[in-house]
């Protein structure tokens, strides 16, 4: 038998009623869509009005309609350790220390405050037996007493910083001792980049492109290929072709590296591709002359936009770029930020207006560059609100513009290395870290 024409209700499609007519059946779905169209409506209204006569109602409901995230539903080790491959927060880690660090230290305080407190009462006691004033025994008990409370109140500060503070370094003492180069407390050199291709590369133009990205070294091709006058063209990375000619010596890397590294150059860039795109980033450090080079650092590279494809995209000016980093949380991603960091120089130079952007979402690198102005904000535009949904003080009235530069892609650490790439590293440890597929089983554990 089928449906029933009486329009009789029934559970197994989206209409609540059913129909074996079709002009019926459009109808029927006509009107309920109307109807649930003007209960929300409704809804909406009343709900207006109730948050405009309470604000607290809309911001309870603002924290209740939280979007359930893979970034929110991340997983992390349950291990105390700050490791390469162990994936935890490496800030809350050390909050985490060091409030074991402090509770220790007062404990162990308070314990020798009471020792003390409990000898002088010892020495009280003795002191009162031979007294037969029992008024005087009073008073000294109250003075006794009060020199407690003095001394516990002048206890010594705790030997582990502060948890609240705000300039915590977060590098691991795993990290340090393996990159002690890389993790140096002397303050960072300016950098001196050389970055070049495969063997037989094509890609010239985006290496050259993403050479003039590191403003530092001098490329004499770079300021007419990217924009740039004889007035306004900043040190850019030095970018060399490897040879394509058929009788020409192929150099290897570790040969390039020498190479660069006697004539001062601090990292290595080598560009590779596949089907005339690039597709993989190589950093390699070079560190000082008297330092081993290493640690090796392998991007893919994916989605590349070179600047002139991007629409409304502005031209680079001669300034050096300010250096955002986003998201990374983990000793390797602490590894990767360290490694971008000293890619750019120490003192950005903020009258430019230019900034580079490493945001990663997922072990997802996506790089940026942009440049920005401050403007008032127009009549129809809303104050800017923070991650808690409430405006943020100071800046209202102002708005940021951006207009970017290029080029844009995203990376994805694949392998860090010891020394110079994978032919490079010896020892034991010369594989420090490798990406392998079972790594990603779990959707919502990241490594960086």
């Amino acid at each position: 038998m089928g449906p029933s024409r009486n329009g009789r209700a029934s559970s197994g499609g989206s209409l609540t009623l059913k129909t074996a007519n079709k002009l019926k059946r459009q109808q029927l779905y006509v009107q309920q869509k109307k109807t649930t169209g003007k209960a929300r409506h409704e809804e909406r209204h009343r709900r207006r009005k109730e948050e405009a006569k309470d604000p607290e109602l809309r911001r309870q409901r603002l924290e209740q309609n939280q979007p359930a995230s893979i970034d929110k539903k991340r997983i992390w080790d349950e291990v105390d350790d700050d490791s390469l491959g162990a994936v935890v927060d490496v800030a809350q880690l050390k909050r985490r220390r060091l409030e074991q660090a402090e509770a220790a230290a007062a404990a162990e305080a308070d314990a020798v405050t009471e020792e003390n407190a409990e000898e002088k009462e010892d020495d009280d006691v003795d002191s009162m037996l031979g007294s037969d004033d029992e008024e005087d025994g009073e008073g000294n008990d109250e003075e006794d007493s009060g020199e407690t409370h003095r001394e516990r109140a002048q206890r010594q500060p705790s030997v582990a910083p502060s948890t609240t503070s705000t300039a915590l370094d977060l590098t691991p003492d795993a990290l340090a001792s393996q990159f002690k180069y890389l993790f140096s407390e002397e303050p960072p050199a300016m950098p001196k980049i050389l970055v070049t291709t495969g063997i037989n590369g094509t890609v010239h133009k985006e290496a050259q492109e993403i050479a003039s990205v590191f403003p530092n070294g001098q490329d004499p091709s770079g300021p007419k290929r990217f924009g740039y006058s004889k007035l306004t063209c900043p040190a850019l990375a030095t970018y060399i072709r490897r040879s394509a000619h058929r009788y020409g010596h192929k150099y290897s890397v570790r040969e390039i590296a020498k190479f660069a590294k006697n004539r001062g150059y601090t990292a290595l860039l080598i560009v590779h591709e596949d089907l005339k795109r690039p597709s993989q980033l190589s950093v390699c450090h070079l560190n000082e002359e008297d330092a081993p080079p290493g640690p090796t650092l392998t991007y893919t590279i994916r989605n590349y936009q070179p600047g002139k494809v991007i629409p409304g995209h502005g031209n680079a000016t001669n300034h050096y770029p300010e250096l955002l980093l986003n998201g990374f949380k983990t000793p390797l991603g602490l590894l990767t930020a360290k490694s971008m960091n000293t890619l750019f120089p120490p003192r950005p130079e903020i009258s430019g207006r230019q900034v580079v952007t490493l945001h990663n979402q997922r072990d997802y690198i996506f790089f940026r560059r942009h440049r920005y102005i401050f403007r008032e904000a127009r009549p129809t535009e809303k104050n800017v609100v923070g991650a808690d949904g409430k405006e943020m003080e100071g800046v209202k009235g102002i708005r940021a513009g951006l207009q970017e530069i290029g080029p844009r892609f995203t990376l994805k650490l694949r392998r860090v290395d010891k020394g110079i790439g994978r032919a490079g590293s010896e020892g034991d440890d010369a594989l420090k870290w490798e990406w392998k597929a079972k790594m990603e089983k779990k959707r919502t554990r990241f490594n960086l």
